[in-house]
């Protein structure tokens, strides 16, 4: 709800340019372009996206084209106007260069016309501002001035001598090499020879025989990529030899050198001598050479990269042998360009205030400053002062508006820095800072109303309650910024306010509507409260409120708000408006701590909170370790976990062995361990085992987590305590006593060495034969000796022993020892076929013989002349009679008995045979027939014909099943039709078979006779239909019965 009072008269785009500079501000303000605080304005001078750099390019460059780039941004889209050493480039009559954006083209490149400084300056309406300076350079690399052979140098073996290059007219960086004699011959450098970068020149330290040729100067353009070849210098012997002598430096850097900043620096230094004299590099400070520092060419040059303020001084090069020593030196000195440290930022300030700028910049040496307006040098004078880079400007009027450039220059370079003053001038306005229009207070509380116009100069302000204008009193306070404050409200105090701003442009006003509420009040809290993991709970949050305001609750958790959609799983938040209770399901421990509940009003905002403590099961102790260790017994100490709201009252310990499953609990000492107990005694251990243990805590709400295992102890080893047990045996083969027995089990074999001892004797004797077995698995052993007797009865026991000493034998048991198999074969042995798959062996037990009879083995074969198709059939006891079954139809089988006992099977009886018969017809009975009247069923079927190679047709079989008594009865008959009496209170399903001395053949599809169908006629098919039954289900019911 604001206003401005101001006149709305229209004013067009000619007008305004030609107003006075504080009209066209009265103006702009007017037409609302200024109506916005200083904290709004949108600065849309020029300023730089990219600035011009240096180029060099080669002279002959093929596509003889520049670009110099320059690239600025603000509103609207800044014009571009280039420079060239000073002077303004026309560029409209410059057919040569144009402009791309703010970049600056040039074609038809001209070294003489187009090398020098270029400039760019970006402007549009609210300034200009210049660019930092660019250099264009031309590459070029001339030929060498005379191409004749240049003279030739004499010299003698072990003079020194030096190669002159002469290097022709150039621009750019040049490299140099040497060729020897003619290409690809190039001369390495090494101790004795060095090819100065800076020269060219080539210099030999002592000159060998195997110098002597021709050298030819390479020079090479790393700009234009040029290379031009000297004419050859020839180096002829002179008789005799140069005899030792000290060194001369022919080559060192200068006496004083200027380094940039992180710049590479490279000093050279070589000389001549007999004999080739050494390089070496020092600081005359004393001062060692940082890592960076690398020696190059046999430590003729020295590099230091990244040149920086430290690196600066003094640097000697020595050059000696054993003649004697020369040296070189020179000040490296270090400069930079400069480099800002503090810039000025676009800023806008109301007329008639004092603008303060300061920028500050390093180099070496200290740069000066200057100011630029618009790109024209500023002039201290009356209301501008300028002091090192300092800009003042006191009363700013609308003239200072424009771009500004702060300049720090030393004789290394030159670095700007821009910024936009705004001088702004508008009249009052809350466009952007209205009052509310509804403002709510709690009664008895205290409002502040800010007035807060945007408005240049700052306006004045007063405050109206209706047409009332307010004055300052005991409870209203009026502040200098416009800002009213109502202290201790009353009903009283409802009403509209006003705030009214003025300065000499103009009036606006703004007004809000002031509420005064009841306090609210909470009418129910949450309690400090004890829950078990696992429940839930609703924390409640109620409240009494005026009606006319909006109220909202959240709930944090250990000073965290509570995300109802995140964590929807345990919070829920339920009540109506003015409830905000909490509620909490499946609590977990991590849902104990402080609960907060915020009510949030427009006038206030409450708080109440509650501690929750959530109990649960302790968390897992910690640190199990065996303090000590015997063969049965472990000490054991923990240390406790949490107990997670309730004491823990007691520990159990569990243990795990290789030979367990899962962890179990064991005895202690004391047999319970109450909570205040952190060590304990683990009994009944097996010596000789690796133990792992763990510890659970418990408490009233339950068992908690086991802590993490122990580290692996083993106990210590014992004599075995076990005997192994299940002694027995018997059997074997002749003259043998097989004794056998269970194996004791590794976690009670006690240590290692682990075996057994096997002791016998024959029954009724005192002397014990020992043997000793010492491989553990082993749960057999089988003593041999031709006095053995057949079947004769031994004492027997088994202990156990490792490398501690013998363990306990088992008790005594009697074993008999191998007996001889039957002597004598039966007799009288007959066969005859049952069926197609069974034949029938009779034969006549054997008498009294001997060697025992267990039982008969029956061994039977198809073919005589392959008895390897065999199979066999015992039978224990003194039974004389075996059916063998699964036999092949129609096929003669070869049949033979023997005798058996735990030596195995005696000698067999010469063999018979016996043919099983012919198979049964596979076909079923066809065309049945049933006809049911009243009680009785009468079925007929057509006759099963069997095949040649089938059994002939004996009767058929009638099979019955009751579906209530889920019962079957078999009615034979040899013939073709039967009549059957059924009880009308249940349901039947009847199937038939052939019959044939192979046995029985297949049935019938079956028929479902239901008890409501007394007196009905039809076929095995039309019944089935009839019901929606299908043979396959009636059968497989019919089957399963069977």
């Amino acid at each position: 709800m604001s206003q401005t009072h101001l006149d709305e008269n229209p004013i067009n785009s000619q007008q305004l340019k030609m107003t006075l500079p504080w009209k066209q501000i009265l103006l702009l303000s007017i037409t609302g372009c200024l109506t916005v605080c200083t904290q709004d304005v949108i600065f849309q001078g020029p300023k730089w996206r990219t600035e011009p750099t240096g180029l060099i390019l080669p002279i002959n460059s093929p596509d003889k084209e520049a670009i110099i780039t320059c690239e600025a941004e603000g509103t609207p889209p800044p014009q571009y106007r280039w420079s060239l050493n000073g002077t303004v480039i026309d560029l409209g009559n410059d057919y040569r260069r144009h402009l791309s954006g703010g970049s600056l083209i040039i074609t038809k490149l001209d070294k003489d016309q187009d090398s020098g400084l270029y400039q760019c300056t970006a402007f549009n309406t609210w300034g200009s501002i210049i660019s930092r300076k660019a250099s264009l350079q031309f590459a070029y690399l001339d030929n060498f001035k005379t191409q004749t052979t240049r003279s030739a140098v004499n010299v003698r073996e072990g003079q020194g001598v030096v190669l002159l290059c002469g290097l022709p007219a150039h621009s750019g960086e040049l490299t140099f090499a040497w060729i020897f004699n003619e290409l690809p011959y190039y001369v390495q450098q090494d101790s004795r020879r060095f090819i100065s970068q800076e020269t060219g020149s080539l210099y030999i330290a002592k000159v060998e025989p195997s110098d002597v040729g021709n050298y030819t100067c390479v020079v090479n353009n790393t700009i234009s990529k040029e290379k031009v070849l000297s004419s050859p210098t020839p180096l002829v012997r002179r008789d005799g030899v140069m005899g030792e002598y000290e060194p001369k430096i022919e080559v060192h850097f200068p006496d004083s050198l200027q380094a940039a900043k992180e710049s590479l620096v490279k000093l050279e230094c070589f000389a001549l001598g007999n004999p080739v004299p050494e390089i070496s590099w020092r600081r005359t400070s004393g001062v060692p050479f940082p890592s960076k520092i690398k020696m190059r060419n046999s430590n003729a040059i020295l590099e230091i990269p990244n040149f920086q303020q430290e690196d600066a001084g003094t640097y000697e090069c020595m050059a000696e042998n054993r003649r004697g020593k020369n040296a070189a030196r020179g000040r490296v000195t270090f400069h930079a360009k400069p480099q800002w440290l503090q810039t000025m930022a676009d800023t806008a300030l109301s007329i008639e205030e004092n603008l303060f700028w300061e920028c500050k910049a390093n180099g070496k040496p200290k740069p000066s400053y200057s100011w630029l307006k618009n790109g024209e040098l500023v002039i201290a004078e009356g209301r501008v002062q300028i002091e090192n880079g300092v800009l003042s400007i006191t009363v700013l009027n609308t003239s200072d508006t424009g771009m500004y450039q702060c300049v720090a220059e030393n004789k290394h370079g030159i670095i700007y820095s821009s910024a936009q003053l705004m001088v702004l001038a508008s009249p009052p306005s809350f466009s952007k800072s209205p009052l509310r229009a509804l403002l709510k207070a709690r009664l008895g509380s205290e409002v502040t109303l800010e007035c807060k116009p945007q408005a240049s100069p700052p306006a004045i302000s007063l405050w109206k309650k209706g047409n009332e204008i307010l004055q300052r009193n005991e409870r209203i306070t009026l502040l200098p910024n416009g800002t009213l404050k109502i202290a201790n409200l009353t009903r009283q105090d409802t009403g509209s306010y006003t705030c009214v701003a003025k300065n000499h442009f103009g009036t606006a006003s703004t007004t809000g509507r002031l509420l005064i509420t009841e306090p609210t009040r909470i009418t129910m809290r949450p309690t400090n409260m004890e829950i078990i993991v696992g429940e839930s709970i609703v924390l409640p949050c109620q409240i009494a409120c005026d009606p006319a305001l909006e109220v909202s609750f959240s709930w944090a958790f250990n000073g965290q708000l509570i995300n109802f959609q995140q964590d929807s799983d345990h919070y829920e938040r339920v009540g109506g408006s003015i409830s905000g209770d909490l509620m909490i399901r499946n609590i977990q421990l991590n849902h104990g701590g402080k609960y907060v509940c915020t009510i949030d009003t427009e006038v206030e905002s409450l708080s109440t909170s509650a501690i929750l403590v959530v109990k649960g099961p302790p968390g897992p102790p910690d640190k199990v370790s065996v303090e000590e260790i015997t063969d049965s017994t472990a000490q054991l100490s923990w240390s406790p976990g949490r107990d997670n709201g309730s004491p823990i009252i007691g520990y159990i310990i569990q243990a795990r062995t290789p030979f367990t499953v899962g962890w179990q609990a064991v005895d202690t000492v004391p047999e319970v361990i109450n909570g205040n107990m952190l060590t304990a005694t683990v009994s009944g251990l097996n010596a000789w085992v690796e133990y792992e243990f763990r510890v659970v805590a418990r408490n009233i709400v339950g068992l908690g987590e086991p802590s993490p295992p122990s580290a692996k102890t083993r106990t210590e080893d014992t004599i075995p305590d076990t005997a192994p047990t299940d002694v027995g045996g018997g059997g074997g083969t002749k003259s043998e006593l097989v004794i056998t027995w269970e194996p004791v089990p590794e976690e009670l074999q006690n240590g290692e060495g682990f075996g057994y001892i096997i002791a016998f004797r024959p029954v009724g004797t005192v002397t014990w034969t020992r043997a000793i077995i010492s491989t553990t698995g082993v749960s057999r052993y089988v003593f041999r000796n031709d006095t053995i007797p057949p079947f004769a009865p031994f004492d027997v026991k088994v202990g156990a022993f490792n490398h501690r000493g013998e363990g306990p034998f088992s008790s005594i048991t009697t074993v008999y020892s191998a007996e001889e198999v039957p002597g004598v074969a039966p007799k009288s042995i007959r066969a005859r076929n049952v069926s197609a798959a069974q034949i029938e062996v009779i034969w006549e037990a054997l008498p009294a013989i001997s060697e025992r009879v267990l039982g008969y083995e029956v061994v039977y074969w198809e073919d005589d002349t392959k008895p390897d198709t065999i199979g066999k059939m015992r039978i224990s006891g003194n039974y004389t009679l075996v059916n063998i079954t699964g036999l092949r139809a129609n096929t003669v089988y070869y049949l033979s008995v023997a005798a058996f006992n735990t030596a195995g099977p005696g000698p067999q009886s010469a063999p018979i045979n016996a043919t099983t018969k012919k198979p049964p017809p596979d076909r079923a009975p066809l065309n049945v027939q049933w006809t049911m009247t009243g009680s009785t069923l009468t079925l007929q079927w057509d006759p099963v014909v069997p095949m040649e190679t089938e059994s002939k047709v004996t009767g058929y079989l009638v099979l019955l099943k009751r579906h209530r008594y889920n019962d079957i009865s078999t009615i034979p008959t040899n013939k073709t039709t039967i009549e059957l009496s059924l009880s009308p209170n249940d349901n039947y399903l009847i199937q038939i078979k052939a019959c044939s001395d192979g046995g029985e053949g297949v049935g019938s599809e079956p028929i479902h006779i239901h008890k409501l169908r007394m007196g009905a006629r039809g076929s095995g098919a039309s019944a089935l239909s009839s019901w929606h039954l299908s043979a396959l289900l009636i059968s497989a019911l019919l089957s399963s019965a069977w």
